[in-house]
């Protein structure tokens, strides 16, 4: 039999490749078996499993059979066995697909991934005849693939162990089918299926508070709000000047009236009638006297003794300001739902508002996963810092959300399930990093499957994809990529708009705009895509040198995000792209 080995250090994705390898190969009528190596205790050693009893109390070997299966196990090896003899237990096959077996003396394919821990195996391991990477390679010997491309994969597979395939089925694309992220047999959901799912089963959660008006800017309205009174309240001067009945005046070329004794000013109106055939000295804010329904501008006048001379306004109501032409009384200002802005402030207090119903704020619990994750910056070289949850927790806050930071849990089922339940218990929604895919170790995406209530899981998006959607104890979770770049997207694409719902507000969209494209890409079909982008100085956007999803120097020197419609295409430098600024998404 032919075996080649998928090989690559923790949270690389050699699970997702060799379970898509197996699809594809399968697609092709070739017979496919897989070894996968375990370091750790697997899914057979789970306490209180019959085999389990039968081997704790001693058996050799345990032989477990069903209708779907049958499965050896055998105990007490003394030293770990050979591929050579794992590979005789199989029985024959086109293909073996060997994941793990890094020391192994067979050919290999190494996954190089952005985030993943560990050097690289090609340097020292003469076996492996290619690599798979999420990023261009650069210096690289051997025959390179993206990582999401398993159909050239197994193309390369096929061709260098010389697997004779059934013509009869295609083994590669044609020349007219675009490329494809999308894997066989694996159900991606769409961006835009995932948001209409998510906005579906999502309502307000938090209940609603009367604060003052001083105190509101930022914060999510409870109810409708109505003017209580007009503004301005009554018809004023808008400068400084003389006012009078413009019918007095209509019929003449040049204005001459008498000025009667007094003047009206700001917050000191006159007391009494104007008469026709006079006027008035008013200030700018003044309200207007009876009698008067126009002003004439100071410089335009010309006083003699007690007689004003000017040349006349163009029409009736210069220079006034009338009541209500701002705001009516029983006006609607803002919506229920609405965000107050500190541009609407002036208005509530110009319409007599001095308290209003707003939304209590929301909590949202922000939790890391994984064992690599250094506690409180104190690390060793093994360990990484958590960029994640201070990330997210800046992200809420800019978002007027309150965060509950509950720190980094390792991989263990029952640690994730714990501080779930406690996110569950003392906040609203819950934000996870890590642990979202479908590795050994990723009891994020496990819990969440068999526990909990799962909304939507592998989105088709980059960076993204094993973001999932859940309730958990009722509460909305986020179950976000480990690395920081998908963790931020995703955040800011999925998280924003559905947490502003629950905290009783509007889904929001972020605006983007048409620019220029300053870089070339071809773009493969099947996801969206989010490139860390900045505008240049002549207005075009510049994509960041990697697409990595690991590297947070990006997020450091963008400015906003390209987006890319799902399709496949070619993006030339000069294309117009949509372009979203990270303000759109309120950051």
């Amino acid at each position: 039999m032919k075996v080649v080995g998928i090989v690559g250090w923790k949270n690389s994705g050699k699970t997702s490749l060799v379970e898509r390898l197996v699809a594809e190969l399968s697609r092709r009528r070739l017979r496919v078996s897989t070894l996968k190596h375990a370091h750790h205790n697997f899914d057979v050693d789970k306490p209180g499993t019959d085999s389990a009893r039968h081997r704790s109390a001693g058996a050799k070997e345990v032989l477990i059979s069903s209708q779907s299966r049958w499965a050896l196990m055998h105990e007490g090896i003394a030293v770990e066995a050979q591929i050579s003899d794992l590979m005789a237990k199989l029985e024959p096959v086109d293909v073996v697909l060997a994941e793990g077996f890094k020391q192994a003396p067979i050919p290999k394919i190494e996954i190089r991934r952005v985030g993943s821990t560990g050097p690289e195996l090609a340097a020292v391991d003469p076996f492996v005849i290619a690599v798979a990477s999420d990023e261009p390679l650069e210096g690289n010997p051997l025959p390179a693939f993206e990582l999401d491309d398993e159909q050239s994969i197994a193309d390369f597979i096929i061709d260098q162990l010389n697997v004779v395939v059934d013509r009869k089925v295609s083994t590669t694309r044609s020349a007219t089918s675009p490329k494809s992220a999308m894997p066989p047999g694996v159900d991606w959901m769409p961006v835009d299926s995932a948001m209409l799912k998510l906005r579906k089963q999502i309502a307000p959660v938090v209940g609603a508070t009367k604060k003052s008006i001083h105190a509101c800017s930022g914060r999510i309205l409870a109810e409708d709000v109505f003017a209580k009174r007009s503004h301005p309240p009554d018809s004023n001067s808008a400068v400084d000047g003389y006012g009078f009945c413009y019918s007095d005046v209509a019929s003449e070329s040049r204005g001459q009236l008498r000025l009667v004794t007094g003047q009206a000013a700001a917050g000191r109106p006159f007391r009494g009638d104007v008469p026709h055939n006079r006027a008035i000295r008013i200030l700018t804010g003044a309200k207007l006297p009876n009698g008067v329904d126009t002003v004439v501008l100071d410089e335009l006048t010309r006083v003699e003794g007690v007689q004003i001379k000017f040349k006349l306004p163009q029409h009736r109501g210069s220079n006034t300001r009338l009541a209500g032409e701002d705001l009516k009384q029983g006006d609607k200002l803002l919506s229920r739902g609405q965000r107050i802005e500190t541009s609407d402030i002036a208005s509530l207090a110009a319409a007599g508002m001095s308290t209003i119903q707003i939304n209590k704020k929301l909590r949202v619990a922000v939790i890391s996963t994984g064992n690599e994750i250094a506690p409180k910056w104190q690390s060793n070289n093994a360990d990484i810092f958590d960029a994640n949850r201070p990330m997210l927790i800046s992200m809420l806050r800019r978002w007027n959300f309150i965060p509950v930071d509950l720190g980094v849990v390792c991989d263990r089922v029952d640690a994730v399930r714990a501080v779930l339940d406690r996110a569950a218990k003392n906040a609203d929604a819950i934000l996870i990093t890590g642990g979202a895919s479908s590795g050994d170790e990723d009891h994020v995406a496990r819990l969440l499957v068999n526990e909990g209530d799962v909304l939507a899981w592998r989105i088709a998006v980059k960076p993204g994809r094993p973001t999932a959607f859940a309730h958990w104890k009722k509460k909305l979770v986020f179950a976000l990529p480990g690395n920081p770049v998908a963790a931020f997207v995703c955040a800011a694409v999925f998280a924003r708009p559905a947490l502003n719902i629950l905290a009783g507000g509007e889904w929001l969209e972020p605006i983007g705009f048409s620019v220029p494209a300053d870089f070339e890409k071809q773009k493969i079909g099947g996801r969206r895509e989010y490139i860390r982008a900045k505008l240049n100085s002549i207005g075009g956007a510049e994509a960041f040198r990697s697409e990595g999803s690991g590297l947070t120097s990006g997020l450091a020197w963008a400015d906003g995000l390209v987006e890319l419609r799902d399709d496949a295409h070619i993006i030339r430098r000069g294309d117009f792209v949509r372009y979203i600024p990270f303000s759109s998404f309120g950051l």
